[in-house]
């Protein structure tokens, strides 16, 4: 490994410049994979405060302002964050990154983990240095200095923005994007190792709102004739659609391994609608879409959060903070789509802070 420039001779055949092989000795040096070319990849977009429990040091930006801030995260740049809400799920998109690499070692179709903050980039450091502290492969940074990302999701062709901040998230799904406002749940729950598992809502995630409301504008009665009546009409997209599409075709890439069984993805409807009254709709729309979903539950307006239990989902996205509140207060990592009518009747707020010192 001494010499760069015999041993690219031997591994391609052709000359590289000194940058191409310095980039490809620096991934042998860390055993880290390259990301793959973002047009092929899955690319997931995770902001420092979704990743890394910050909210300490959120606290010192928000009473003492950005220049305390930043001195305190260069002073502590050697010291590893904690995880944060979507660690867990970076962990598990990893882990099938893994299994893909091992069914196609050529495959540029993998998840693209981004970190797209608006810190400055002096906090890049201690990014970096919990970033390798606990092995995560996330080598594309985005950091606007107090400036919103927004701007630059499409640039970095995000299938999905996970963010703290809601008015983000809000800015992200206007412009097109699958967002969602995340929160750490209160009780701390195993996760697979091994499987990734994510949940979603329907009407509004998955889904439009325009079944959601009638139900606000003119009951439920009304409601379940209008899902018999058009029965066969497919309801129009929500703004997660695309991401399970997204893990859709990764799944097909197990399934055409014969690893249907074994396959590291799996996926949930965790809806409010009853089955018999109006959940032939929904099934018979992610049909017409060429979607599956993996498992599908319909709770006929029971609280989610027992269920949500059970399934431990890495992440499991809903309209409704309601929802969202029922699920964390039971361990589960749960993610706010703010989308749809069920906003103007359910403006709460979940405001993390930092635990109390005894």
């Amino acid at each position: 490994l001494s010499n760069p420039a015999e041993l690219l001779s031997e591994t391609s055949g052709e000359e590289k410049d000194w940058a191409e092989a310095k980039a490809f000795f620096d991934n042998l040096k860390t055993n880290k994979p390259r990301p793959p070319k973002p047009r092929f990849a899955v690319t997931i977009a995770v902001s420092s405060r979704t990743l890394f429990n910050m909210v300490a040091e959120r606290k010192i930006y928000e009473e003492e302002g950005v220049e305390k801030y930043v001195a305190y995260q260069v002073e502590h740049e050697n010291e590893p964050l904690k995880p944060g809400a979507a660690f867990p799920f970076v962990k598990a998109l990893m882990n099938v990154n893994s299994r893909l690499r091992e069914l196609y070692p050529d495959s540029e179709q993998l998840f693209d983990i981004v970190l797209m903050t608006n810190n400055h980039a002096q906090v890049g450091v201690r990014l970096i240095n919990s970033i390798n502290h606990y092995d995560l492969t996330i080598e594309r940074f985005c950091m606007t200095g107090g400036q919103s990302p927004i701007g630059y999701l499409k640039a970095y062709m995000t299938n999905l923005y996970l963010s703290k901040d809601s008015e983000k998230v809000t800015e992200a799904i206007e412009e097109g994007i699958a967002a969602a406002t995340m929160f750490t749940p209160q009780t701390e729950i195993d996760l697979s190792s091994t499987q990734l598992r994510v949940a979603f809502d329907g009407d509004a995630v998955l889904f439009s709102d325009e079944s959601e409301i009638i139900v606000k504008k003119h009951g439920l009665d009304t409601f379940f004739e209008h899902e018999k009546e058009f029965e066969n009409k497919p309801l129009a997209q929500g703004p997660l659609k695309c991401f399970l599409e997204a893990l859709g075709k990764l799944q097909r890439k197990f399934y055409e391994k014969d690893q249907r069984l074994d396959c590291p993805i799996r996926t949930f409807l965790v809806t409010a609608r009853s089955a018999a009254s109006s959940g032939a709709r929904v099934l018979k729309t992610l049909r017409s879409w060429g979607l599956e979903i993996d498992e599908a539950l319909f709770l006929a307006g029971a609280p989610k959060g027992p269920l949500l239990q059970k399934i431990k989902p890495h992440i499991f996205f809903d309209d409704q903070m309601f929802h969202i509140e029922g699920a964390k207060e039971l361990g589960t990592i749960a993610a706010h789509v703010p989308y749809g009518i069920g906003q103007k009747y359910n403006r709460s707020k979940l405001i993390e802070q930092p635990p109390k010192k005894e």
